[in-house]
């Protein structure tokens, strides 16, 4: 980008350009004049030549060539002074690297510049090895136990009538039916209520759910309120379940199903296996472990 000129700059450069074209003309018609004069001394003898001229104006074809010199001086003068007014961005200089006047002069022997340096590799130290002892199987985590169901139950208070069974994971408490109902019916016997009476209390001491279910053996029952061993069955189990929740068993806790004569203990062709047959059997669940 050119740099801008003040209008005193400019003013002053039209003046010197303005009086150098006057110098220039001045010059020009100097040397024409002195053209002039040398063809006429230059003329053959007999032609009519014009008059010569005094060589009184010699000195000022030099005065002209050493104003024009001057001019010329001047404007360079000038356009170096605009020039220095603004001056370029510096660029620092580097320093020189300092150099040894030795090395300059050392003079290596043949063949030196094809040596390879010798590649020098550090020795990274070395851990011990350590040697591993062999891994040791961990044995899997033996279950725990499962607990007693029967544990803190006072079982000898129930007597002689309940049978008690311990399953896998349950209780079972079986009842003959002619304890508990008479012959063909199903509200409770007095001697069935002290039975139950006993059972209810040693039930309360567990928070176990219960589940009632009603058997009886394969002999086809027809009457106006049972019409098969289906129902005999199922509303005998609701009687136990009833008269336990009156002895303050919680409702949530108990449950009642008949199963008719599908699951028999004993040989339904004879009367001892019938009578086997006829119960009332009352499962603790045990309780799952979280």
């Amino acid at each position: 980008m050119t740099p801008a000129t003040s209008p005193s700059s400019l003013a002053d450069n039209r003046h010197w350009l303005a009086h150098q074209r006057a110098l220039e003309t001045e010059l020009a018609k100097a040397r024409e004049r002195q053209c002039n004069l040398k063809r006429t001394a230059a003329a053959p003898d007999g032609l009519d030549a014009p008059a010569q001229e005094p060589d009184s104006e010699g000195w000022m074809l030099t005065y002209l060539d050493l104003m024009t010199l001057l001019l010329v001086m001047v404007l360079a003068m000038l356009a170096q002074a605009m020039i220095s007014h603004h001056p370029a961005p510096e660029t620092p200089m580097k320093p020189m690297a300092a150099f040894d006047i030795a090395s300059l002069t050392q003079v290596e022997p043949p063949g030196a510049l094809l040596r390879v340096p010798p590649r020098v590799v550090e020795a990274v130290p070395v851990a011990p090895a350590i040697a591993e002892a062999p891994a040791v199987e961990e044995a899997p985590a033996a279950a725990p136990p499962e607990a007693d169901p029967l544990a803190g139950l006072p079982v000898d208070q129930l007597g002689s009538d309940v049978e008690v069974i311990r399953n896998e994971r349950s209780v079972s408490f079986r009842i003959d039916s002619s304890i508990l109902f008479p012959s063909g019916q199903t509200d409770l016997d007095p001697k069935g209520m002290q039975v139950l009476q006993r059972l209810a209390r040693v039930l309360n001491t567990v928070p176990h759910r219960i589940t009632v279910a009603g058997h009886t053996d394969t002999r086809t029952i027809r009457n106006a309120h049972y019409p098969s061993n289906w129902e005999l069955s199922g509303a005998r189990a609701s009687s136990v379940v009833r008269y336990l929740q009156q002895q303050g068993i919680a409702a949530d806790r108990l449950s009642a199903v008949g199963l008719a004569g599908t699951q028999p203990l004993g040989d339904n062709t004879r009367a001892e296996g019938r009578a086997r047959n006829r119960r009332v059997e009352l499962t603790l669940e045990q309780r799952q472990s979280p």
